[in-house]
């Protein structure tokens, strides 16, 4: 079984941890040794069982543990690339993870590090990219590109065609229309329907989606 560490103690952190434990109940993968999170306040608190053994920098302290990553929230998500690259941990100890409930296209091809969650649906020639989160329900359709260290929320529709840049933020049931773009650093806002190309750094909300203001 791979010895496996959690980073962070947010719910995305700890629907990882239930999705690892689902995958169990099937096969046993994962020894999961527990979670590190810079919150000191959580320090040594369990969640569903696993303890938090400190913060990220003790990362070091497992060499032979695989790493997978829950932070990246709205508020967060622009700072995912840094502080995973500040923990110094290779990408090849990043732990791909894939409820058993997901529907993953043989001819889709994940990232390290990408974490897909209960009936998410990825279809044929898809590329996702490393470090990234889909939450439940989410559909990516044929031919769709989602970059490194984007966070798609729950009951997402992506059309097929799709390119979405990396570090952006998907709120939950957007809709995107077939064969546009988005570009790197957006957050488009929950329930909004993208029907044109999104520029970098946007901020888009709406039916259809507008551009609210840009991202420094």
């Amino acid at each position: 079984m791979k010895k496996i560490i959690i980073l962070g103690t947010s719910g995305s952190s700890i629907d990882i941890l239930d999705t690892i434990q689902d995958i169990n109940r099937i096969t046993h993968q994962y020894e999961c040794l527990g979670f590190l999170d810079d919150n000191t306040a959580h320090h040594g608190k369990a969640f569903l069982g696993c303890k938090v053994l400190g913060g990220i920098n003790l990362a070091k302290d497992y060499p032979d543990a695989y790493f997978v990553n829950g932070i990246g929230s709205t508020r967060t998500f622009l700072k995912k690339e840094t502080i995973l690259q500040n923990t110094g941990i290779p990408l090849e100890r990043f732990e791909t993870i894939i409820h058993p409930t997901a529907s993953v296209s043989r001819s889709a091809q994940l990232g390290k590090g990408t974490v897909i969650f209960q009936n998410v649906t990825v279809t044929t020639n898809v590329v996702i990219g490393s470090h990234v989160i889909i939450l439940p329900n989410t559909v990516i359709s044929h031919d769709d590109v989602i970059g490194d260290y984007t966070c798609i929320a729950g009951g997402v529709c992506i059309s097929g065609g799709v390119r979405i840049g990396k570090s952006c933020y998907i709120g939950t049931n957007s809709s995107f229309i077939e064969n546009i773009e988005v570009g790197e650093n957006c957050l488009v806002g929950m329930g909004s329907n993208v029907l044109k190309s999104i520029e970098s750094n946007s901020v888009v909300a709406g039916n259809p989606a507008r551009i609210i203001r840009k991202n420094n």
